[in-house]
């Protein structure tokens, strides 16, 4: 059995599917791409396909990751340009590599995300983003399925940064960019929450949903305060060598 590491992205209009619309849409592509797919036992067999640390509906992504077990050998390049050609505009599959290694899961433990906020100036949110950094905790709420929940966001934030708009024009209105490192906790700090944070310790509220990408996830490096790639160690991994023949006489 041979295991394909993908890493994905969710773009323009695409950023609103949920990870079940995906799920639909990915194994359709790979019945597309007549991949030779290992299924599950049982009474109903799926094809198998590990998803990892899926980013909530309404953001973009241009660091999703899921790992594929085929029966037959295939060559990772040629399977990315199949699976990508069978796959809409905004869900595109920017790298495969051949797992080489165990624990894809346990490599992302953090996400860098970028925050748009329309209609805000950068001053005002560099004030909030002080008051954050500043405080030991904040507490928010966030519903969930067993109700209103409430935990503090402050301690899976390793990084936090205002900057203006590179995209600003004239006339066109104050907009900040967030930049936000945050760790993967339980229960799960997400960028919202940050927001959410933020009205609390400093009244910011954006007058317009802000716009949401994960840029990267990945290794949180805790020297550097980096997010290294997860691909890298299956890139670097020196290829098994194939098995011998046994009982071969020497020459």
């Amino acid at each position: 059995m041979q295991r394909i590491r993908l890493r994905y992205t969710k773009r323009g209009r695409l950023r609103f599917t949920s990870h079940r619309d995906f799920q639909r849409a990915f194994e359709r592509a790979l019945r597309r791409a007549e991949v030779p797919m290992a299924y599950s036992a049982g009474f109903t067999p799926h094809p198998k396909v590990s998803y990892a640390n899926a980013a909530p509906t309404g953001t973009g992504s241009e660091a999703e990751y899921l790992e594929i077990a085929l029966t037959e050998h295939r060559d990772p390049d040629k399977l990315r340009e199949l699976l990508d050609e069978s796959l809409p505009d905004g869900l595109d599959i920017t790298e495969a590599v051949e797992a080489r290694t165990s624990g894809l899961a346990d490599r992302l433990t953090a996400s860098v995300w970028e925050l748009r906020l329309d209609g805000v100036p950068v001053e005002e949110v560099e004030k909030a983003v002080s008051a954050f950094l500043a405080a030991e905790t904040v507490d928010v709420q966030r519903k969930t399925k067993n109700g209103m929940r409430t935990f503090d966001a402050r301690g899976a934030v390793a990084e936090l940064q205002a900057a203006p708009s590179r995209s600003d024009r004239s006339g066109d209105g104050p907009c900040a960019i967030l930049r936000l490192v945050v760790r993967h906790v339980t229960p799960a700090v997400r960028p919202d929450d940050v927001l959410s944070g933020l009205r609390a310790v400093a009244d910011l509220a954006p007058p317009v949903p802000a716009a949401v990408t994960r840029l990267a996830q990945g290794l949180f490096d805790e020297e550097s305060g980096t997010v290294t790639d997860p691909l890298a160690l299956d890139r670097e991994a020196v290829p098994a060598a194939p098995p011998t023949a046994v009982g071969t006489a020497s020459p």
